[in-house]
């Protein structure tokens, strides 16, 4: 799978959607890979979804708040 706008379609929905999908054909999917570089936000949305974290803010983001 090759995202090229993680705005218009998240990290994590397209997983779901592949997900589903290979459940419809009896495929589990086992994992998942990163190649090259990924957008920080990307990630944090798919935390955000995943962990389904209250009140996140990137403040608590520890590199984040290094770097400021």
């Amino acid at each position: 799978m090759n995202l090229v706008n993680y705005e218009k379609t998240a990290v994590y929905a397209a997983f779901e959607m592949i997900k589903m999908e290979a459940k419809r054909y009896g495929v589990p999917v086992i994992g998942s890979e990163v190649i090259g570089l990924v957008p920080m936000k990307s990630l944090i949305d798919c935390a955000k979804y995943y962990l389904q974290i209250e009140n996140f803010s990137m403040n608590q983001i520890l590199e984040k708040r290094i770097l400021d």
